[in-house]
């Protein structure tokens, strides 16, 4: 049934040249949303009232959609989207693609296929539209990837009026990943959404995550940690390292951040990480050391469900001339690498479970 031709308010306008098209809102049934969820007027990776508790930065960036998914089944030979978007994070050291795109899988039992980006303009200002064409005839599952550092207010999905639309699968597990930490968690500077680190992880697992990067904001805040620990989770990872504004803050937050959400959750498998590089200064290495030793502490302690991976190991130094774009941030063999060595860590263990 088309609602648009009973209640005309439904309508999205659009300059899209397809004769059959009709829009529907993802934030309805049978769409799936992932990752985040729809909150006063936009989608969200966390409620707003706790985002305000804990800083000024987190409160701007939990409107970025990072992680963001929605899910569905189509015959249509083609999705449109259309979108509103009330908050644009552009980076000279970003693609637009990444901050502001959107991307398309087609999902199969082994995996996700990549069928294209969703680009927004050059001169995009609050939102825009676009299609991919699809092979239609035949009900598909899909997965369209929400932008990193862009909030989203409206998300239509657009399809031919002559297809049918259903639910898709849900994950493996019905309890997401948890991932925290500084802008690389929270995918800069992927060339699109899919090519973050945990997007990776999550095509190839099959695991539904949360992503809690907070670009130069992921601090360790007690607030936050007794957010976190709050959340159900079948695997949480661990890394502010960039953000912590000094060796000091970090030596008082960082083991008293995984207390409280070990205290909370004390089977939670937890993988700590250190900043992705190889040739750290005096005060970096004075960072690892105290990531260093509060794994230690927790194995000293009895601890079996928490691990550990260097920055150093996260990224082959056979790959350090071309996996950043300014020796900081991933690009996508950035992010490829290190999904390897955290996809690895986590089904294992998750496996094992």
């Amino acid at each position: 049934m088309d609602i648009t031709k009973i209640d005309k308010n439904f309508k999205v306008e659009t300059k899209i040249e397809k004769d059959d098209i009709v829009f529907l809102s993802a934030n309805e049934n049978p769409f799936a949303i992932y990752g985040v969820f729809f909150e006063n007027g936009m989608y969200r990776r966390m409620p707003e009232v706790v985002a305000k508790t804990v800083s000024e930065g987190v409160f701007s960036l939990h409107k970025c959609t990072a992680g963001g998914r929605v899910v569905f089944k189509t015959d249509s030979p083609y999705i449109a989207i259309s979108a509103k978007m009330p908050l644009l994070c552009p980076s000279s050291n970003f693609s637009l693609d990444g901050c502001s795109g959107f991307d398309l899988y087609e999902r199969k039992d082994n995996g996700q296929v990549y069928l294209g980006t969703y680009q927004p303009p050059m001169d995009i200002k609050d939102g825009f539209e676009s299609v991919i064409d699809v092979k239609g005839g035949e009900v598909r599952e899909y997965v369209i990837n929400l932008p990193l550092y862009s909030a989203v207010g409206e998300l239509y999905i657009g399809l031919s009026d002559k297809s049918s639309v259903s639910e898709g699968k849900p994950y493996k597990t019905g309890k997401p990943i948890v991932y925290y930490g500084s802008s690389i968690t929270q995918g800069g500077c992927a060339s699109r959404p899919g090519n973050s680190y945990e997007a990776i992880i999550s095509r190839n697992l099959n695991r539904d995550y949360i992503n809690l990067g907070f670009s130069g904001n992921a601090k360790g805040e007690d607030e936050m940690a007794n957010y976190i620990k709050d959340l159900p989770m079948s695997f949480f990872v661990y890394d502010y390292d960039h953000n912590a504004p000094s060796v000091e803050h970090l030596r008082a937050t960082h083991e008293r951040m995984f207390r409280i959400i070990r205290e909370k959750n004390p089977d939670l498998p937890v993988l700590f990480l250190s900043r992705p590089k190889h040739r750290l200064n005096d005060a970096e290495l004075e960072r690892l050391q105290i990531i260093k030793n509060t794994y230690q502490n927790a194995l000293d302690g009895g601890d079996r469900n928490v691990y550990f991976i260097p920055g150093n190991e996260l990224i082959d130094d056979t790959l350090e001339d071309i996996a950043t774009v300014d020796y900081c941030h991933p690009n996508d063999c950035g992010f490829y690498a290190m999904a390897q060595k955290i996809e690895s860590v986590i089904k294992n263990v998750l496996d094992k479970g």
